[in-house]
């Protein structure tokens, strides 16, 4: 029960951001998908190094 809550607290927040600072909700959607990317260039750096 109380990650059922946990998940409705952080999607209610989400929207509340999303609603009253729309710029910044999209700043940090922007910043995490960069670091996603960031973070799977690295794997594939390291895995070419290994391999070569």
């Amino acid at each position: 029960m109380p990650k059922k809550l946990l998940i409705w607290l952080v999607i209610a927040f989400a929207a509340f951001y999303l609603f009253t600072q729309p710029v910044g909700a999209a700043d940090a959607v922007g910043g995490a998908f960069s670091a996603v990317g960031d973070a799977f260039g690295s794997v594939i750096t390291f895995l070419s190094a290994l391999f070569n």
